[in-house]
This record gives structure tokens, C-alpha cells and sequence, in this order.
């Protein structure tokens, strides 16, 4: 890639945003921009930053992740999760810029048992879902043709709470955990994603949506006991010593989840000649070095 170019961060405070602040390619410029002084939601304050930065690249990581809200209240969602990615599109598609865009496995129903390629129709359950899939069509609307859709799953990293940190946490405090049994999907270390999306870019893959997360694939539950296996063979003091696997009903969360949501990779791989590693051993990275 170009050292010289620069590239226009939207969601710069959120865990992959972080990420992405951390691991920029040497000589990059990063402007990195968050809800404060970056309101994806705002055309004007994006057009204007378009205007003062002229970037080449932009990165949105930048949505609203909290999937029960998105449910309860479903205008706030769906302003940042699909006008947002349309906004900065137009703006991309007025600059001559390049567009990378984060999006998600929940626009899938998950119902099938094979993993879901990028052509597969999607049918989200949920508001989060149904407002990142209109982003992704927002995208596709707005007459830019130079962009990346990159839809991804389960994140976990450093810089903000996730799942690793949450049951590393309940597990130091409680003798007993429930963890949900019934949904299958791929955790993604933040850091393996962030180097994908550069990888696209460097190796100049076609526009288009791919799909990247870690490989293999595990439920809730499992990858719960594997955290605490792992936290347990490093020594952690922990209190749990049961791990009782629950239903999604069990758990009564306002959002249906989809029972499966695999996402096959093979398409980023065949553009980049990168196999993402498992999600163990993504995983083992992570805690090797980030304090749960």
C-alpha cells in the first residue's frame, strides 16, 4: 500500500476502532474521528471533513453494537448502523475515495448448518441486524463503487469490555455461570480483523463484500470453557467451578440471535492468500497480551 495515503477513521473509540488506531501500517496518516467530532449521522460534518482531510481511505467502524438497545429502541440504532454507512458513502463517491466498512453476521437468520458465503440471501432477525443490512444496501445505492463490505462475528480484543473480559470477570466471582448453548458462530480476535482489512487493500481485491472471522467455530458455551480453561492453566485464581449451558429462551434477551451464523471465508482468502487462524489460537493470543 501506499505509504502516503491517508485514511479517515470513524469509530475510532470503540474496541475495533482501537484496534485499528493500534495497528495502522508504518507511514500512514490516520485521522481517527469518533462520535464527538465525527457524527456519521451528520452529512454535513462528514462532507466537511472530507473536504479538510481529503482522505483516500475511510475505515467505518463506527455502529451501535449494543443489539438488545437496537431492539428497545430502534431510531437511534438505525440512524448510526444504516444512514450512517449511506452518508459517508455518498461522500466517499464524491471524493474519489475508497470505502472499508464493518458489518455483521446477524444479517443472517441463521437458519442453516453450513457456513454462509457472501451470495447467501440475507434475512436478519433483529433490528441490529435489519439496520446493518441497510447499511450495506445504503452503500450499494449511493453510486460508490470502489468499497469493501466486510461482514465479521463475535469480536473480542483489547481496549474495551467484550466477552473474554466479561466471563474472565464472573468466573474470578461466582462458583456457577449459565452460558448460552444454543448459538453457533465464530469468534474474531480484533487484532486478526484489523490485519485483513489492510490486507485487502494491499493486495488491490475487488470491491465487494467478504466475509472474515477466525476459524472454526464453537458455541457460547464452548468458547466460555475454553476462556476459563485457559485462564485456569495460566493460573488465574478462579471461584467457578460449574459451567451450566442454558438456552437462548433461558436467557430472555429482547433480540433473537441467529443459531447459527458461520461466516466462509474462502473468498477473502483467495483475494489475499491469508487463512485466518483459529479462533484457539487467536484466542491464546489475545490473553497472552491483554489483561482479563
Amino acid at each position: 500500500m501506499n505509504p502516503e495515503k491517508t485514511i479517515l477513521l470513524f469509530g475510532a473509540r470503540g474496541m475495533l476502532g482501537s484496534m485499528i488506531t493500534h495497528g495502522i501500517p508504518p507511514g500512514m496518516r490516520l485521522h481517527a474521528v469518533d462520535r464527538t467530532d465525527g457524527d456519521i449521522t451528520d452529512e454535513q460534518r462528514v462532507m466537511e471533513l472530507f473536504s479538510r482531510l481529503r482522505p483516500e481511505v475511510i475505515i467505518n467502524a463506527a455502529a451501535c453494537t449494543r443489539v438488545d438497545d437496537c431492539e428497545t429502541d430502534p431510531d437511534s440504532g438505525f440512524l448510526v448502523n444504516a444512514e450512517g454507512p449511506g452518508i459517508i458513502a455518498r461522500a466517499a463517491a464524491r471524493h474519489g475515495a475508497t470505502l472499508i466498512h464493518i458489518s455483521s453476521d446477524y444479517v443472517f437468520d441463521g437458519g442453516r448448518r453450513t457456513p454462509y458465503r457472501e451470495d447467501d440471501p440475507p434475512r436478519p432477525l433483529s433490528r441490529y441486524g435489519t439496520g446493518k443490512l441497510a447499511g450495506e444496501e445504503a452503500i450499494r445505492d449511493s453510486g460508490l463503487s470502489d468499497y469493501y463490505i466486510v461482514r465479521t462475528s463475535w469480536l473480542f480484543g483489547p481496549y474495551r469490555d467484550n466477552f473474554v473480559t466479561a466471563i474472565a470477570r464472573q468466573a474470578r466471582l461466582k462458583e456457577e455461570l449459565t452460558i448460552v448453548a444454543d448459538q453457533t458462530g465464530s469468534p474474531t480476535f480484533t487484532a486478526d480483523l484489523v490485519r485483513g482489512i489492510f490486507a485487502l487493500l494491499e493486495q488491490h481485491a475487488a470491491p465487494g463484500i467478504y466475509h472474515f472471522a477466525n476459524r472454526g467455530s464453537c458455541t457460547w458455551f464452548e468458547f466460555g470453557r475454553e476462556i476459563i480453561a485457559r485462564l485456569r492453566h495460566a493460573g488465574e485464581p478462579l471461584a467457578v467451578n460449574n459451567i451450566r449451558p442454558i438456552s437462548s429462551a433461558a436467557f430472555n434477551r429482547p433480540a433473537p440471535r441467529p443459531a447459527y451464523s458461520v461466516l466462509d471465508t474462502t473468498k477473502f482468502t483467495r483475494a489475499t492468500g491469508i487463512v485466518p487462524p483459529d479462533w484457539q489460537a487467536a484466542l491464546a493470543t489475545y490473553l497472552n497480551r491483554d489483561e482479563t
